[in-house]
């Protein structure tokens, strides 16, 4: 009888322990922020993910009374501004806007470069949205569907090739994962300026591209290039008429986006990570918003931070497959 009663009081003090935990960090919250917002996007001014950050965050400003100031720290491929963000201090002050070449692939095919942990060192706020990318090939390529084009790589193993924005990128991820699922061998081409692939694509220079969906739609619009399939295992709202190259059998497992997501540094208090995440959602239901974000192909998703955390964990264990099944190293 006296140990019930030991550990009734035990029980009674460990949740009064907790309730107090959880007041003083509900209070934390609600003093939260007192000053403005630092939001650093890890590319240069004038991107695509600059652009969505500054979207994102003009609307985050009015929903926590503060301004969300962009700092651009470009360098590496994302690399430097990551590792910055990841050894700010967890006061919400510091948030790290970024992509899945960051935060999901870096890691993987640069690992004595990359000083962080996507999955340890931030805590996740939002996913934004995502979009696909695009294969896309030269006017004078013989083929003009997907099917078409996997019978013509086949019977020429090794003498067709795709360029991309650089090795170890999720365009160059999607196009290993194409020559996988597709049992093709088309060859990898990286480019060091993403602009002159696509010139390159025009001129007739190179066989096949993977592209931005906001970078190939303009050009297939006006008939600059062909396009086979988008890499969302569903057609795009972006672009219905682009069909998506999991129609195709042989590609049905092909599933590779572009996507901005939302991050603190790890141990932020839980409670200033759903404010934040609460601002993204007031930022995501504004309507100029939602267009601005839509006229670049993206998605728009704005889900929780735990759904955000699945996520991110099952994308890191998609892409590691593909890298170590392609071998793909960029170091």
């Amino acid at each position: 009888m006296k140990k019930t009663r030991q550990k009734k009081s035990l029980a009674v003090k460990l949740a009064a322990a907790l309730a107090a935990l959880l007041a003083v960090s509900a209070a934390h919250a609600q003093d939260y922020p007192k000053r403005p917002i630092s939001m650093i996007v890890p590319f240069a001014a004038g991107g695509t993910s600059d652009v969505t950050a500054r979207t994102v965050a003009e609307q985050m400003s009015v929903a926590l009374g503060q301004t969300v100031v962009i700092e651009n720290v470009a360098g590496a491929g994302g690399i430097v501004g990551t590792q910055r963000a990841a050894r700010a201090a967890p006061d919400g002050y510091t948030l790290l806007f970024s992509v899945e070449s960051t935060m999901a692939i870096a890691k993987l095919v640069q690992p004595s470069t990359v000083q962080y942990d996507s999955q340890k060192d931030f805590q996740p706020i939002s996913l934004i949205g995502t979009s696909p990318l695009v294969l896309a090939g030269k006017k004078e390529l013989p083929a003009n569907t997907t099917d078409e084009l996997l019978k013509l790589v086949r019977a020429n193993p090794g003498k067709f090739s795709y360029a991309t924005s650089g090795t170890g990128t999720s365009l160059h991820v999607a196009g290993e994962m194409i020559n996988m699922e597709g049992k093709v061998a088309i060859v990898h081409v990286p480019y060091r300026v993403g602009a002159q692939m696509v010139t390159d694509l025009i001129g007739n220079q190179i066989d096949l591209a993977m592209l931005p969906l906001v970078m190939a739609l303009p050009n297939y619009r006006s008939g600059n290039i062909k396009v086979f399939g988008t890499t969302e295992p569903t057609r795009s709202p972006a672009a219905p008429d682009l069909p998506s190259l999991a129609e195709h059998p042989d590609l049905r497992n092909v599933n590779v986006t572009v996507w901005f997501g939302l991050f603190a540094p790890a141990k932020t208090d839980g409670a200033i990570v759903e404010r934040l995440h609460q601002a993204v959602a007031f930022s995501l239901q504004d309507a100029d918003v939602r267009a601005k974000l839509a006229e670049t192909g993206l998605r728009i998703v704005g889900d929780s931070p735990a759904e955000f955390a699945v996520f991110l964990a099952q994308e890191i264990e998609k892409f590691s497959a593909i890298v170590k099944a392609a071998n793909i190293k960029a170091e």
